[in-house]
């Protein structure tokens, strides 16, 4: 099975996440999204694919959540925050032919695998 997660290695639930595709005989493709940003086609993709908004993929207990005062913020302008902050945006997302989840629970990854 292929597979791509968007992974930020000092995330714990991250890590687990690609440590669970490995058990299961799954080599993903890793896509460090800090150091490689999401493009707005890439994020755009990611959540329509899961089903979420901006306002439900951010990350709110980021310091630069409250910094940039994005709990008053549209949706769009999360987005475009997401976009040029790609810390904002909460991890795991993982893809498979199966689907794409935000993998938080990590429970989440087992829909999908």
């Amino acid at each position: 099975m292929d597979a791509t997660i968007y992974h930020n290695p000092k995330c714990s639930t991250s890590r687990n996440a690609l440590a669970q595709l490995r058990e299961a005989g799954i080599e993903p493709t890793v896509v460090k999204y800090l150091d490689t940003p999401y493009t707005r086609e890439q994020l755009t993709e990611l959540l329509a694919d899961a089903g979420l908004t901006p306002s439900q993929a951010v990350r709110k207990r980021e310091g630069l959540y409250k910094e940039l005062d994005l709990a008053d913020k549209t949706d769009e302008e999360i987005f475009e925050a997401m976009l040029e902050h790609p810390i904002l945006v909460e991890r795991p997302f993982v893809v498979t032919a199966k689907g794409t989840r935000l993998t938080r629970p990590i429970a989440k990854l087992g829909e999908i695998i």
